[in-house]
């Protein structure tokens, strides 16, 4: 059984986290939401959840208006042109376990979204305060960005911002800026391509449920994928242009990732309640339960920090084949 609504908005109260609540009647699209709230303070989003062809699956959360072409977008990700689709409609109760309109970012508080991929627009930063439903579509919350990150750190996941309207080429010496999303569930052909020129790194040496990583052991797939050949993809590029890389020569960034993520759940974990229920047990809860999600989030940093060595390495070595011709 998936967190409920009651739930949901209880822990967002333990995180100290300030939101209103909005009731209404049930809505299915953006526009019916509107007729309720067109005069809330703060920006509506829209939440697609698709899948690729290889069971994997993402939410997307971005601005009403913010433009999502999904020929693109697969691009970006490394899938080609048309590997990505509207996920079927049992798949939301399955993963997310919400029925249909209630698509939202707080649905990864489920263990059963353990490895569904998120990409927020990165105009929900600009805004004072963004709406979601809360598991149910027949409320919706307004809070600020920072407040959605501050959920996503409790559950060990990354705030990943990205300009969804963007159109980069894609090609042989221009690999996909997105990659890093698609999700630890299964290889992908660039991950597996040998590329002329320099030594294949093996992948997958990480688990990871996060949602800018690739790599871990491949979870079972509740999907089965239709059969056949699939496009070659390009190489998978951990230096995105839309996420934070860290370069393979810059360990002391790197360190300092891990400080800040450690930060953010301390503190998200010590909040008035905490102390009110645990007491003296604080620090034992406190550090199980940042055990736990900080090593979701390191090994998203570990297989961050890997590509991107490996992608400086492939990009050397075009350059000294170049050299020698």
């Amino acid at each position: 059984m998936g967190y409920s609504k009651e739930q949901l908005l209880a822990r967002l109260k333990e995180l100290e986290i300030e939101f209103e609540q909005y009731e209404h009647p049930v809505v299915l699209t953006v526009e019916a939401a509107l007729k309720y709230l067109g005069n809330v303070d703060g920006a509506f989003c829209k939440n697609l959840f698709l899948k690729d062809k290889k069971n994997r699956f993402y939410i997307v959360s971005a601005l009403s208006e913010t433009k999502v072409d999904m020929k693109v977008l697969s691009q970006r990700l490394g899938l080609g042109k048309g590997g990505i689709r509207m996920a079927p409609e049992e798949a939301l109760g399955e993963l997310l376990q919400v029925p249909l309109g209630c698509v939202t970012p707080f649905a990864l508080v489920n263990e059963s979204a353990r490895d569904v991929s998120l990409l927020l627009d990165q105009g929900l930063r600009s805004q004072t305060r963004i709406l979601f439903h809360p598991l149910s579509n027949d409320m919706s919350i307004a809070l600020t960005a920072l407040g959605l990150d501050k959920f996503l750190n409790s559950i060990g996941r990354n705030s990943a911002y990205v300009d969804l309207e963007a159109n980069p080429p894609v090609g042989k010496d221009q690999p996909p800026d997105l990659a890093t999303f698609v999700p630890s569930g299964a290889v992908t052909k660039a991950e597996t391509e040998a590329v002329p020129g320099h030594i294949t790194v093996p992948q997958n040496q990480f688990a990871n449920s996060d949602t800018a990583a690739a790599g871990g052991k491949a979870a079972k797939q509740p999907f089965e994928s239709k059969k056949g050949k699939e496009k070659p993809e390009n190489e998978k590029d951990a230096k995105s242009k839309s996420v934070k890389s860290i370069s393979s020569s810059d360990p002391e960034r790197f360190v300092e990732e891990i400080l800040e993520k450690t930060s953010n759940l301390v503190l998200a974990e010590i909040t008035e309640a905490t102390i009110k229920e645990h007491g003296n047990q604080l620090g034992v809860v406190a550090s199980d339960t940042i055990r736990k999600h900080l090593g979701l989030a390191l090994n998203s940093l570990a297989v961050t920090f890997k590509n991107s060595a490996y992608t400086e390495g492939f990009h050397a070595g075009k350059q000294c084949q170049h050299n020698q011709l």
